[in-house]
Order: C-alpha cells, then sequence, then structure tokens
C-alpha cells in the first residue's frame, strides 16, 4: 500500500509550499499547507486524517486566500486524499524504530543535516534539532581565511519549473576556527543526545592532526573528513585529495592521530570507482565512509554573454552539482561502497539528492545507515523532517519490521554484474485502457527511439505488435497517464 502514489505531484505544481500558509489559515478545519506537504513529498499513507470530509460543501476559502490567487486546487487534492485514504489508518508506529547508530553513537533517527550552509551556524543547527533532526554534519572548519563569491547558486529546472540540479561555488565555513568551536561546545551543551558530526579539512598532516584534535575537545561525536569538496581556491584540497588513494589513506591517518573518537571519510563521485578510495581510508583508520559529494559540473551558459551560472563580475568556474538530479550516481555509489564495508563494522553515511523518505529508503537498502540531506533543505526548509520521520516509520511498520536496522543493505545483493542477467526471455508491456486518453506518445517514441512495435489508428488507442516488441519498457516510461505497465509474464524468445 505505502508503495502507491495516490495524488500525482505535477497535480500541484503550482503550489509554492508556503510559509505560513493562508490556505491554512483560510481553512479553520483543517492544516491544508500540512496535508499539501505531504502530498509533494509522497507520504500521504504517512499523515492522519480526520474521519469527517469538511471540504464537500465548503466555498474553497482556502483557495480564495492561495499566495497563487487560486491557481493551486487545494479542496480538489485535500478531498481526493481524504477520499483515498478516510478508511485507512496510517500505520501505527513508535518512533524508537527509527533509531540507529554512528559507529555505536546513538542517533534518534537516521536523518542529519549534511556538511553545508544549511548546518553552518548555531541557531541553524539548533532550529533544526528542535524540529527533529537526529543529527548535523557542521560545514566544513578549517585554518584557512575564507573568503566566498557572490552570487554562488545557479539551478536547472525541469518543464514544471521545479529544481531538479542545484549548483553551487561555495567553499568552507567562513567563521574563524575559534567561533566554530564555541559553536560546537554550546551545541554539545545544550543538545547533548543530538548527534554532531564535524567536517574539517586540511593543509598537510599537521593540520589534519590539529583540526581532529581541537574539534574533539569541542565536544564532536565524531568527524568527518572533507576529502570531496570541489570548489577549493587553492590546489591540492578537497576532491585533489580524494581522487588519491595515498593522500587519503596519509591524511586519515593524521586525523586518526589526533582523535579517538568515530572517523568518516567524505569520499568524492569526481572518479571512476571510490572502491581504491575507500578502501585506502580504511586502512588509514576510518571507522566509516561519507558519499557522494557534489558532482563536477557547468551549469546553464547564457546564450547573450556566453557566460554559465553562476556569474561573478562576467565569470563563472566549474562547480559542485547536487539535488535530485543527481540521486542516481549517487545510488551507484552507495553500492559500491556497501561491497568495500561488506564484513566490516564500517558506518556508510548516504547522501545525494535525497528529498522523501523513499529517496532515503532507496539509499537504506544499498547500505546506508544514516542519511544526510542539503538540497531539499535549502529549497524546502528543515519542516521536511515531517515526512521524512512518519514516511519511513509508516513504511517500516506496514512492512512489520522491528528496526530500521533490518532494511540497510537488502537491495545490495540485487545488483549484479550486466553480463549475469538473464537475455532469454522478454517482459511484454501491457495497455491499461481505461487511463489511456489517446495521445499515441507511446506510438512516436516505439516508432522513432524503439522498435516500431506499436501501432496506433483512428480509433486512436494502441495496438501492441509482440513480433516487433523487445520488452525495453519506453513505451511506458513515456506514456502521461501510466495507462501502461508490465505484463508480469515473461516470454521465452
Amino acid at each position: 500500500m505505502l508503495l502507491q502514489r495516490i495524488i500525482p505531484r505535477k497535480d500541484m505544481i503550482a503550489c509554492a509550499l508556503c510559509k505560513d500558509a493562508p490556505c491554512s489559515a483560510a481553512c479553520g478545519k483543517l492544516d491544508c499547507a500540512r496535508l499539501l506537504r505531504a502530498i509533494w513529498f509522497d507520504n500521504e499513507q504517512g499523515v492522519t486524517l480526520p474521519k469527517e470530509i469538511p471540504c464537500i460543501s465548503c466555498n474553497a476559502p482556502c483557495e480564495q486566500a492561495c499566495v497563487f490567487a487560486g491557481q493551486v486546487p487545494v479542496k480538489r487534492l485535500v478531498t481526493r486524499l481524504m477520499e483515498e485514504r478516510r478508511n485507512e489508518e496510517p500505520p501505527a508506529f513508535n518512533k524508537r524504530i527509527l533509531q540507529t547508530d554512528l559507529c555505536g553513537i546513538p542517533m534518534e533517527n537516521p536523518f542529519m543535516l549534511s556538511s553545508s550552509v544549511v548546518a553552518s551556524t548555531y541557531d541553524m543547527c539548533a532550529r533544526a534539532f528542535d524540529m527533529g533532526w537526529a543529527g548535523a554534519a557542521f560545514k566544513t572548519v578549517c585554518m584557512m581565511d575564507i573568503h566566498e563569491v557572490s552570487p554562488r547558486y545557479s539551478a536547472l529546472k525541469g518543464n514544471d519549473g521545479v529544481i531538479v540540479g542545484f549548483k553551487n561555488i561555495e567553499q568552507l565555513s567562513d567563521h574563524t576556527l575559534s567561533e566554530n568551536l564555541h559553536i560546537f561546545r554550546k551545541l554539545k551543551e545544550n543538545y547533548p543526545s543530538k548527534l554532531l558530526l564535524v567536517s574539517i579539512m586540511g593543509r598537510d598532516e599537521e593540520e589534519w592532526t590539529r583540526l581532529a584534535q581541537m574539534v574533539t575537545q569541542a565536544g564532536a561525536d565524531a568527524i568527518e573528513l572533507n576529502f570531496s569538496c570541489p570548489n577549493m581556491a587553492e590546489n591540492g584540497l578537497g576532491s585533489d585529495v580524494g581522487q588519491i588513494p595515498e593522500l587519503v589513506e596519509r591524511f586519515t591517518a593524521a586525523a586518526r592521530k589526533g582523535s579517538s573518537i568515530p572517523i568518516l571519510a567524505k569520499l568524492t563521485p569526481n572518479v571512476a570507482s571510490m572502491r581504491p578510495m575507500a578502501q585506502a581510508a580504511l586502512r588509514g583508520g576510518a571507522d566509516g565512509l561519507a558519499a557522494i559529494n557534489t558532482i563536477k559540473s557547468i551549469v546553464s551558459v547564457n546564450p547573450h554573454t556566453y557566460v554559465s551560472e553562476p556569474s561573478v563580475h562576467g565569470l563563472s568556474s566549474v562547480g559542485g552539482y547536487s539535488g535530485a538530479a543527481v540521486k542516481p550516481i549517487a545510488l551507484r555509489f552507495m553500492e559500491e561502497l556497501a561491497r568495500v564495508a561488506e564484513g566490516s563494522n564500517a558506518h556508510i553515511s548516504g547522501m545525494g539528492g535525497v528529498e522523501t523518505w523513499r529517496d532515503a529508503l532507496e539509499f537504506l537498502m544499498l547500505g546506508a545507515k544514516s542519511i544526510q540531506i542539503t538540497t531539499a533543505v535549502m529549497q524546502y526548509g528543515y519542516r521536511i523532517i515531517d515526512d521524512l520521520i512518519s514516511g519511513l516509520g509508516a513504511y517500516l511498520a506496514d512492512k512489520g519490521l522491528s528496526s530500521v536496522g533490518e532494511i540497510v543493505g537488502v537491495g545490495v545483493n540485487a545488483v549484479e554484474e550486466t553480463e549475469n542477467l538473464e537475455r532469454d526471455s522478454i517482459l511484454y508491456p501491457t495497455f491499461i485502457r481505461k487511463n489511456c486518453v489517446g495521445c499515441g506518445r507511446c506510438a512516436i517514441s516505439c516508432r522513432d527511439g524503439g522498435h516500431d512495435a506499436i501501432g496506433f489508428d483512428a480509433s486512436r488507442k494502441p495496438t501492441l505488435n509482440p513480433n516487433h516488441c523487445v520488452g525495453c519498457h519506453l513505451c511506458a516510461l513515456v506514456c502521461p497517464t501510466s495507462a501502461i505497465r508490465s505484463s508480469g509474464k515473461r516470454v521465452l524468445r
């Protein structure tokens, strides 16, 4: 049940997911905004709904109050959600089901802020902790004098205007080291049960050792070694280190010399394989691995100025790419790291494109034990923790699991080398006629990008030619109404 999306996200694409949403204030009976966020973050089954539907005879003041002047069909969306779900109760779960640990350090749930602007001040971390985040990887501290550029962000948007990829050319914490150490002490004093993972970056072995000593003395629960930032102004730092196993091992050993608390090595995706670097980090004394950091990228070259974004006085640079678009790449590396860590107690902290509880679940199934998030928080705020917790908790309860740990790594062995996949049968698609609107997209795509196996005549209904079909399922992917699905039956060639 929890794997079926009730309302397509595209149905509420105009919604701004407002702060102090006027729709909820205007309704007075329902927290419309909370329900809309549950739809947006794929958590329709994880929210509690009233038994009665108050919207039926309502004149929709929620829509009249909408900042987009009625463009968002709030009444229809909320009513449909309640009609679909009113006879169901969300799976009950105790939040203890979400408890995990990072190298033995207890975490109330798997969700942490990743090392970035979202975890760069005391007030920000405190606010996130108060809202339910289990921990934070504080923005990388160093002994360098950091000066940032302006602007420093750009984004790639889909046709619906939603950000799918995010670029930054930001570096490390621009607070002084002493200021950051004071923040760590204060956070641990006021939030002793929250996990404080401090990211560090040194320029040589001495700095790696000294930084590890200092953040440990300031109260860090664990240390994350930044071998992956792609934006450093000085050469030989960040991802430059993370591409050379010898340096990863040497600097990990230097940090280990300065501290006895758990150490994670945060690795760069700007490599063909993470395996050599992951193995080097573990040899150097790391207790775990974190991935992925951002991917080197150039986004959106302006057709008039010829400069890519963000433009700084008419120039730009290669920067780090994150957001939903990088999740498939991150998952690929999760599986690889899980193989490296197999048979050891090495912790894997996963990140890269996580927005919803389902995204997080995929990382967990491929071996991650904790989940770090930045870009989704930058877009939607710390409040996403509500749907992360309730969605994942409801899923685990629905599956009859007693702990989030039971799902960690269950998908790793289902990933095989390409040459080992079965190739002697075909899984044909089937058409769901009641959902078909007769657009013909399937026929066009199959003709021009497939095997010309779909007929389309004056009746405007597709037909399958099994003699041409190879079972690639391109048709199902392009269908805008989900009218094409797997037949579920394999046929020998």
